[in-house]
């Protein structure tokens, strides 16, 4: 029987999950894996051999905290690890006890640099799923030198620039990993969702990680162009401030993102991972305007993006009638489809399987002898 593979998966936002779904769906049949989480609720349909653990929020407190240690100072190596939290303890002593009976070939850690840290000391190989921001502190540094591999769940041209080539040596890169990278067609998607075939439709949508966007920036773009059919998908910030003209219709969280991004003329988003690899792989103009996130994961995103040709980028919705025009006109003016869906493997999930099982077979299979280090203990 396979050793089984782990996965802990973060529960903010849908793209954790999402990916961890199309890996699970890829990888062989005999291949066991138990998913660590702190929802059950979140994931797509998961094949009958693998299995789900509910653990405690490694960072969301409950009442029953200790709240006199926080005079104790953080090492750098770590990032959210607070003293006197009984959820912690118990989220990681189920992780330590699974490592000790099941076995396991790896475990897959997207995302948390504790948890890839403590596999390590665990004595239990880990795959870092690699995300975009200024992380080259010592916990994430931590996280990712003890990492048997890094899996990017995206196209390797948006890599940033600090990114050596040794580091990318490590690295799996699948463009399109966690989304369904068949688009329907405009004519069809414009039909599921309602919209006229001749209408010019903007659309503003705001991933599941956030706060979305403000709602009085999106009327003044409106009114920039009143003929056009303004559609906003996911959270929007109300304003008390804000005058909506009637062209704006806001649908709140839909199960149709796909067919709403296919059946659009023009995007106006956030740089979350599943909202970039959707529009990427619909290859529709997108003026992208990073959220605030730890570490600037959607600021380095975003110039990622940019660097490759693949977006127009702002740092904040345009504030007036005139920034509005030239955001706009630039986003049509430099759209490129075809680079756009070259960021797109074919099969992504396909691709992050096989990397991982060639992975999986290349850390268990014994070196010969005569090739083997010296495993003599070093002086302490």
């Amino acid at each position: 029987m396979m050793r089984p593979f782990g996965y802990f998966v973060h529960h903010q936002g849908r793209g954790h999950a999402e990916r961890c779904a199309a890996i699970a769906r890829a990888l062989p049949s005999a291949r066991p894996m138990t998913i660590f989480c702190a929802r059950d609720d979140i994931f797509p349909p998961l094949p009958q051999q693998v299995d789900i653990v509910r653990i405690p929020s490694l960072f969301e407190a409950t009442g029953d905290e200790a709240t006199t240690m926080d005079w104790v100072p953080t090492p750098q190596t770590l990032h959210c690890a607070p003293l006197g939290w009984p959820g912690i303890r118990r989220a990681m002593r189920t992780l330590a006890d699974w490592f000790d009976t099941a076995d396991p070939a790896l475990i897959l850690c997207d995302v948390s640099a504790e948890v890839a840290q403590l596999a390590r000391i665990c004595s239990v190989p880990h795959v870092k799923v690699l995300q975009h921001g200024d992380r080259s502190d010592p916990g994430h540094r931590a996280a990712y030198d003890g990492a048997a591999g890094l899996l990017a769940p995206f196209h390797a041209d948006l890599g940033q620039p600090d990114w050596d080539d040794a580091f990318r040596a490590r690295t799996c890169f699948a463009g399109g990993l966690g989304v369904d990278v068949r688009v329907p067609e405009r004519e069809v998607a414009r039909q599921r969702i309602g919209i006229g075939a001749d209408e010019e439709m903007i659309l503003v949508l705001s991933g599941g990680g956030g706060e979305g966007f403000a709602q009085a920036p999106i009327g003044v773009g409106a009114r920039t162009r009143p003929n056009a059919r303004w559609i906003t998908v996911g959270k929007v910030q109300r304003d008390w401030h804000a005058t909506e003209p009637s062209n704006v219709e806001h649908r709140g969280w839909v199960e149709d993102a796909a067919d709403h991004i296919a059946a659009a003329d023009l995007v106006i988003a956030s740089t979350g991972n599943t909202t970039c690899q959707q529009i990427l792989a619909a290859g529709r103009p997108w003026l992208a305007v990073p959220e605030w996130r730890y570490f600037d994961e959607q600021h380095r995103k975003a110039e990622a993006l940019a660097a490759a040709g693949v977006a127009t980028v702002r740092p904040h919705l345009p504030s007036s009638a005139q920034g509005w025009n030239a955001a706009l006109a630039e986003t049509r003016a430099h759209h490129r489809p075809d680079r756009q869906r070259a960021m797109i493997d074919d099969a992504p999930a396909d691709r992050a399987a096989l990397w991982l099982e060639a992975l999986a077979d290349r850390l268990w299979t014994p070196i010969p002898s005569t090739l083997a280090p010296s495993l003599e203990p070093r002086p302490l």
